[in-house]
């Protein structure tokens, strides 16, 4: 029974499985990859550090030195964890140094990690409470920069999953004029 339980769940099923996914979902199966003149920019399944002031950030990431795929995981600091209270207040502080021009307290998604502390997507509010530094940066209206925003949004997966989102790749690759493939 275990030689059969090992060939069946340990060889066939894994097989069968990744021929169906790349069967049906080849660009999933493959990692989402994106890529800009043949060349792999990044996965839109994985955040990226972005720090210049010109592009919209994701949020703070938790995983190993920070946006490792090999090493996800959140911090597991509780509510009442002294260095959690000490982290965010601090994030705070930088981003509205680095955001003066945005109304508001910035979005909790711009100021704590993801459970994955991989995560690409942002909710659209985030991207809208970023747009002023874009904007300046650029040399951009706040109105364009917001229209890019909107043509990013991504509904609710169904109508009722999750939550719309904007991923920042993408978003970003959009405002350098640079059509993914």
């Amino acid at each position: 029974m275990t030689i059969v339980s090992v060939v069946l769940l340990g060889v066939i099923y894994p097989l069968l499985m990744t021929g169906i996914a790349q069967a049906l979902f080849p660009r999933q199966a493959n990692g989402s990859m994106i890529s800009v003149n043949g060349k792999v920019v990044g996965s839109a399944n994985i955040g990226q550090l972005w720090t210049k002031p010109q592009y919209f950030q994701g949020r703070p990431s938790a995983a190993g030195k920070g946006y490792d795929p090999t090493s996800t995981g959140g911090t597991n600091l509780g509510p009442t964890s002294k260095k959690l209270i000490a982290a965010t207040k601090s994030t705070i502080a930088a981003l509205e140094k680095k955001n003066p021009g945005a109304k508001g307290p910035p979005p909790i998604d711009l100021v704590t990690s993801s459970g994955s502390g991989i995560d690409p997507d942002i909710t659209p509010e985030a991207a809208y409470w970023e747009a002023p530094r874009i904007a300046k940066a650029r040399g951009m209206t706040l109105a364009a920069v917001d229209a890019l925003v909107a043509q990013h949004e991504q509904a609710r997966t169904l109508g009722f999953l999750g939550e719309p989102h904007v991923n920042v790749l993408e978003l970003n690759l959009a405002l350098d004029g640079i059509k993914p493939q």
